[in-house]
């Protein structure tokens, strides 16, 4: 029972963490506010409007596919993991839509 209660606890406060470095990447999550060729701006659940920048490299995936900036729209919900500091956010991976029930690997957070 312990450990379900510590597990429920850790989930809670990483949904609670909006904007959070993980490693060399800082992760921002949140709903998409607006969307351009060079950014994409999220309202935290602080309500803290953080505006990530696009670049060349930055994947999207949407539900687990890969996808590209014409799929994503204002109101989904993201996860951003960026490169840079916080006034200059650079994504590498863009995700968003519903994650897939097996294997659940987009959610790792582990990197090389």
């Amino acid at each position: 029972m312990m450990n379900r209660t510590l597990a429920v606890f850790v989930f809670q406060l990483v949904l609670s963490s909006i904007v959070f470095a993980h490693g060399n990447q800082t992760h921002v999550m949140g709903t998409v506010t607006n969307i351009s060729e060079s950014s994409v701006s999220v309202e935290t659940t602080s309500k803290k409007t953080v505006t990530v920048n696009l670049g060349a490299a930055t994947k999207f995936v949407k539900s687990g596919l890969p996808v590209t900036l014409k799929d994503l729209k204002v109101g989904d919900r993201v996860v951003i993991h960026a490169t840079g500091p916080e006034d200059k956010l650079v994504a590498s991976e863009v995700r968003f839509g519903s994650v897939p029930k097996e294997g659940m690997s987009g959610m790792d957070h582990t990197h090389p």
